[in-house]
C-alpha cells in the first residue's frame, strides 16, 4: 500500500510539474500542443471547445498562482489543478513515511472531489457553448 500510494501522489506532481514548464497560450486552450499534442478535434471539426479545452492551460495558470486565468481558461482543470497540488504531497509524504499523515482519505471526499471537478467541468462547458 505504500508503494501504490507513494505512486499516486507523484502521478498527481508530474503533471503539475509540467506545467510550470509550459507557457499558459493566451487564446485560454492551446497550451497542450506544446508537448507536441494536435489542436482540439472538436473545435477544428465544430468550431466548439470541448470540455477539456483549456485544461493544460488553467493548469499552467495555476501553477503560477494566477486562479483567475485559471478558471477562466476552464474551471474544471482549476479545481482538478487545486485538488492536485493539496494531495500529491500529502500522498508522497505519506507513502514516504509509511502511514498516512492527516487522516485516512475518506472515501466520500474522494467521490465528493470526483463529481465536483466533473460537474464543474460540465457546466463551464455547457456555458461555454451557450456564448
Amino acid at each position: 500500500m505504500r508503494w501504490a500510494v507513494l505512486l499516486a501522489g507523484c502521478l498527481l506532481a508530474v503533471p503539475l510539474a509540467i506545467a510550470t514548464q509550459l507557457t499558459p497560450s493566451p487564446r485560454g486552450m492551446g497550451t497542450h500542443q506544446q508537448l507536441g499534442l494536435p489542436a482540439c478535434s472538436t473545435v477544428q471539426l465544430f468550431g466548439i471547445r470541448c470540455p477539456a479545452c483549456g485544461m493544460t492551460t488553467s493548469w499552467a495558470w495555476a501553477v503560477r498562482g494566477r486562479m483567475l486565468r485559471a478558471v477562466r481558461a476552464n474551471s474544471g482543470g482549476a479545481v482538478l489543478a487545486m485538488i492536485a497540488a493539496v494531495i500529491s504531497p500529502w500522498w508522497i509524504g505519506s507513502g514516504l513515511c509509511g502511514r498516512w499523515l492527516g487522516g485516512v482519505p475518506n472515501e466520500k471526499w474522494i467521490l465528493a472531489g470526483a463529481v465536483t471537478v466533473m460537474a464543474v467541468t460540465v457546466i463551464d462547458w455547457m456555458i461555454r457553448i451557450q456564448t
